[in-house]
């Protein structure tokens, strides 16, 4: 089901993007890097939690096109510690988020 308004580019949709990023991506400041690319590409609300078996999970809810871009900040290297690998799902959103915070 599309969420787009009438006359939106494509990848405009509404999603949520949830990614899980393994590596060494806890105790690098990472999450506050990936709420600062968050804000940065903005229209993004969510979060990223660290996970107790090491990896980080990020939850961003926006336009596709927005989250395709922090999903791909994610890919890039260019963060800190060393991501060795991203999983990620897509879902419609859900809502009840207000900005993009660390948990």
């Amino acid at each position: 089901m599309s969420t787009a308004e009438p006359g939106a580019e494509p990848g405009d949709d509404q999603v949520r993007m949830t990614a899980w990023v393994r590596g060494t991506v806890q105790g690098v400041g990472f999450r506050w890097f990936t709420r600062a690319s968050a804000l940065s590409i903005g229209g993004l609300t969510g979060f990223a939690l660290n996970l107790g078996d090491g990896r980080v999970q990020v939850v961003a809810e926006g336009s596709r096109g927005n989250c395709e871009a922090l999903l791909g900040w994610l890919r890039t290297g260019d963060t800190p510690g060393n991501v060795t690998g991203v999983t990620e799902i897509w879902d419609e959103p859900r809502g009840g988020y207000e900005g993009f915070l660390i948990r």
